[in-house]
Parts: C-alpha cells; sequence; structure tokens
C-alpha cells in the first residue's frame, strides 16, 4: 500500500522543495503533505511510522537548503489555518506552530505586548522560533514560553509546562517531530510605543539585509559575542562567490543565489567562507542553516 492511500486528499508525490525555501533551491520530496487538522496530522504521522518512511517537518524555509537529490521519505509542512492561528487571553497569547513569526510579532505588539516587536524582520514560523530559540541582541524567544504542545515521532500529542523546557544560544529541548502550538506570556507596554519602535527597527533591519526579492539566506551562527556577518567581513570575505552565488554585500551573513545557482555551489561557498574565517581568524563557523 502506497503512503498516498487514504491521504491522497493531503499528500503529493515528487513535490519540487525549491519553491518552499528562500534559498528558491534543491530537488523534490518524494512524498509532501499539507494536513489540514491535527487528526489528519497524526494519523499520517503514524501511518509513516508503521511504514518506516522518514518525516521531516518544513516550516517557513528560511533557514533551509535542500540539496539537489531532493529529500527520501515524506516532507510535512503545517501551512492549513488549523495550525496557523493566534489567539490572546489577558496577558497570554497562543500560536500555532505554523503561524507566521511576522503575525506573532505583529499581534503582540497590537495588544501591547512587549518583547517580541525587537524580533521584526526575522522570518519563519512560530514553531521554528521555539525549536530554534530565535533572538536578537538578547531577546530570545524561548523567556515567554509558558507551555508547548508538541507531536512525537510515533504520532502522540504532549504538553511541555516552562518547567521541562530548557533554552540556550538558539537551541531548545524542543525537539519533537512537530510544535502545534506554543503559550507565551509577556510584559505589557503601550501598543502605540511598541508599534513605533517595531517600525524603526524595520526600516533599519530591511536596509542592512538583501532585497526581498533576492532569494537568499542567514547561514551561520555568532560566535562568543562576535557577529558571524562582522567575522566573515573580517576575514576579508564579503563579496566572495562561488559561480552564481554571492555573500551579501549588505550583511555577509547572508548568501545570495543568482538565477542559474545550485544548492552545491552554496554549500561550496559555505565550505570557502568557514575555511578562510578559521585561517585567517581562528574561529570555527558553525551552521545556522539546516541542510537536508
Amino acid at each position: 500500500m502506497s503512503l498516498t492511500t487514504g491521504f491522497e486528499h493531503i499528500v503529493r508525490e515528487n513535490e519540487p522543495l525549491a519553491a518552499h525555501t528562500s534559498l528558491k533551491l534543491g530537488g523534490v520530496a518524494q512524498y509532501f503533505a499539507e494536513p489540514t487538522t491535527r487528526d489528519e496530522l497524526i494519523a499520517l504521522v503514524k501511518r509513516c511510522a508503521e511504514d518506516q518512511v522518514p518525516v521531516r517537518l518544513l516550516g517557513g524555509g528560511s533557514n533551509l537548503l535542500v540539496r539537489s537529490e531532493g529529500v527520501q521519505g515524506c516532507v510535512i509542512h503545517l501551512s492549513a489555518p488549523e495550525f496557523c492561528q493566534i489567539s490572546v487571553d489577558g496577558n497570554s497569547l497562543t500560536a500555532g506552530g505554523g503561524a507566521k513569526l511576522s503575525h506573532f510579532i505583529a499581534t503582540a505588539a497590537r495588544e501591547g505586548f512587549s518583547g517580541p516587536e525587537q524580533l521584526v524582520g526575522i522570518p519563519g514560523t512560530v514553531g521554528g522560533a521555539l525549536h530554534n530559540n530565535t533572538g536578537y541582541h538578547g531577546v530570545d524567544f524561548g523567556g515567554w514560553v509558558r507551555s508547548a504542545t508538541v507531536l512525537t515521532r510515533d504520532g502522540q500529542i504532549a504538553t511541555r509546562d516552562s518547567d521541562s523546557l530548557s533554552f540556550s544560544y538558539r537551541q531548545s529541548s524542543l525537539t519533537e517531530l512537530a510544535i502545534l502550538e506554543g503559550r507565551f506570556e509577556f510584559e505589557t507596554e503601550p501598543a502605540n510605543s511598541l508599534t513605533k519602535r517595531m517600525q524603526k527597527l524595520w526600516i533599519v533591519r530591511r536596509a542592512a539585509q538583501p532585497d526581498a526579492d533576492e532569494n537568499s539566506a542567514y547561514m551561520f551562527r555568532d560566535h562568543g559575542g562576535e557577529s558571524a556577518s562582522k567575522l566573515i567581513s573580517d576575514a576579508g570575505l564579503a563579496g566572495e562567490s562561488v559561480g552564481p552565488v554571492h555573500v551579501s554585500d549588505r550583511d555577509p551573513n547572508f548568501f545570495v543565489a543568482e538565477s542559474g545557482a545550485t544548492s552545491e555551489q552554496v554549500l561550496e561557498l559555505m565550505k570557502k567562507v568557514r575555511q578562510q574565517v578559521a585561517d585567517r581568524l581562528e574561529i570555527e563557523l558553525q551552521d545556522a542553516i539546516q541542510v537536508w
């Protein structure tokens, strides 16, 4: 029995993944699923476990590089409204794992919840931000979490409260297959103050990042208090390229993939930058981007 049997309405075969990533590169997924309800998601994950089909979860695709040969197994994308809801109750905000981080930030600012406005301009989803403990200049996503509802790899739903969670630099203990929902609490501040701050930060960050119409991604983690952007620049690598893939002139920690670029050229440029930063600065850069 094929994996698609009984799931024809939510599973496609040989789905091109390039369109689902910010670099717009990479091959196809053997199976690509967009469940519309939790029940469908659970049933599909259990089928994959029974059939020993590997499962990966795709978020916003902003920190993902897919190799040209593509991905075996099932890639699940939680893009349906069921997984993207955001609701407010007092000082608490609940958001689905598939909700866009930009929507989460805008909702928090509108409701007078301070903190998330500092993350404006960072792409991705709420689930990805929880998993990676997304942050900026001392503000970390995990600091607001009160609980998280997750789906395990064998299709079980569980709730993790804040006492059982741990967060560190760009990582968390939320390593289950999927983060279905998070509940957050915040300090409050006048909404108009937060909105003005968010707008100013947005203008500054957009000016320092590749243009929105460029295919780009953020590549390396900061190191020991030094930004990866500064380290790459200090190593003299701004503008470095491999074929049609180059280090961004605006922010050297972004790679830009021009027309005709391949995933392998991105990997080659990553290796080149990593090696030269190590040779010139004696610092080992760690990848921020996931490679499938």
